[in-house]
């Protein structure tokens, strides 16, 4: 059995992990056209909550078992915080500066910056969680990860509720529970694993040689697993030539609505600006060898991570549920493809 385990490892770890999007694009599509489509949908939730309580705490447990958690990681945790920070000021200011554009006032306009500054939340959990296949970025993708698991789940939407709070007598809150108490369920097992290296000394190792193999393998799974589920999630119908043009097109002769007006600057900001911008910081802190290797491969890569889709639970806190289903789908389609390449080519040149 051990012999098997070591046998399947390397085909679950570093690049050939990539092409389980490819399988999970063409098996749920395939599986969809025999089966109601909805309840496969409903399926992959499932499993998307397995995979994020179980397997990625897991996977980010032996990632820190082994690290010492000094001044390089947290130097590095604290650059994430300020790049999170200044993806959220850019993008509340260009929601400020489009709203004026489109001459939207009273709550359509608070609606479309609540709606635009959501979406600038990134899916670093998985698709970002490709990263993890490379073993140099291991540490600073999980500490990249856990610092936006923060920001997705609890600050975004406490800021949301306090916004809602002010206009509604209502006290709901949009996420689950088990939602609300992921980030800090993810920060508590990093930090259990760096405790117990630091006062203890335990690694992998000190499993024995058949104990570490079946955690490793355990741990690996949950790249190859988190990218199908990202593959699966990947509709052939969202490919409509009319939506492609909706987006995409500036001929005067097509009468665009406003949800794809919305979907339009809100896929300009996550697609284009936000990845130019970081490049603008990083590219020059980089060749000055302010920024290491791995840094700089971790921090440009997540900056055109598509729109995660968690952003659907925030609906209730007065953000625009069409515009940011379109908004993820889009940028999923558009943005897995390049960050695949990234890491593929980043992986080799970094």
């Amino acid at each position: 059995m051990i012999e098997l385990l070591k046998v399947i490892l390397p085909y679950i770890q570093g690049l050939w992990t990539l092409p389980w999007i490819l399988v999970g694009f063409l098996v749920t599509a395939f599986l969809s056209s025999i089966f109601n489509e909805q309840k496969i949908d409903s399926i992959m939730k499932k499993i998307g909550l397995i995979l994020l309580y179980m397997f990625v705490p897991l996977l980010l447990f032996r990632i820190f078992l082994g690290v010492d958690f000094q001044e390089n990681e947290i130097s590095f945790a604290l650059l994430c915080i300020a790049v999170f920070i200044l993806m959220y000021f850019l993008a509340y200011g260009y929601s400020l500066y489009i709203s004026k554009k489109l001459k939207l006032e009273g709550s359509s306009r608070s609606h479309f910056i609540k709606t635009f500054f959501t979406n600038q939340g990134r899916s670093s959990a998985f698709v970002g969680g490709a990263m993890l296949a490379i073993a140099e970025w291991q540490v600073f993708a999980a500490i990249y990860m856990s610092v936006g698991a923060l920001f997705l789940f609890a600050i975004i939407p406490y800021l949301l509720s306090r916004l809602y709070k002010k206009t509604h007598t209502s006290t709901r809150q949009a996420l689950p529970w088990y939602l609300r108490l992921f980030p800090f369920y993810l920060v508590f097992v990093a930090s259990l694993a760096i405790l117990l290296h630091r006062y203890t000394g335990l690694e992998i190792s000190d499993f024995g040689s058949e104990g570490s193999i079946v955690f490793l393998f355990i741990t690996s799974i949950t790249i190859p697993a988190a990218l199908y589920y990202v593959g699966a999630g990947i509709h052939p119908h969202d490919l409509k030539r009319k939506e492609f043009r909706q987006l995409f097109s500036f001929s005067k002769h097509i009468n665009i609505s406003n949800h794809w007006l919305w979907v339009r600057h809100i896929f300009l900001l996550t697609v284009l600006i936000t990845p130019l911008l970081t490049c603008l910081f990083m590219i020059p802190s980089y060749l000055l060898g302010i920024v290491p290797n791995a840094w700089f491969s971790v921090i440009i890569i997540n900056s055109i991570l598509p729109i995660t889709s968690t952003n659907m639970f925030l609906v209730p806190y007065g953000i625009d549920k069409r515009v940011t289903a379109l908004s993820v789908t889009w940028t999923t389609l558009f943005c897995v493809p390049i960050v695949m390449v990234l890491i593929y080519c980043f992986s080799f040149l970094f």
